[in-house]
């Protein structure tokens, strides 16, 4: 698993699943990009356009896109899988 993966996590303050993802990416000791919907609105439009939906958390990991919070799916996408 490579921990110099580029990792943007699109999220909002009330959304539990955010914070889980956060939390996990933490845990295994990942850097990642937060991107606050609420205090950064305008880009809203980048998940819209990167996954079709407007639910949060929108996971990117080197160019594959997650949406919601999947361990398997993020482990993968570290993985390089």
């Amino acid at each position: 698993m490579t921990k110099e993966a580029k990792v943007v996590v699109y999220s909002t303050e009330t959304c539990p699943y955010c914070v889980m993802a956060k939390d996990y990416l933490k845990s295994k000791g990942v850097k990642f990009e937060d991107v606050n919907l609420n205090k950064q609105r305008e880009r809203v439009y980048e998940i819209i356009e990167k996954s079709g939906q407007t639910g949060v958390p929108v996971i990117e990991i080197n160019g594959k896109i997650i949406v919601g919070f999947d361990k398997n799916a993020i482990d993968a996408a570290l993985s390089g899988k």
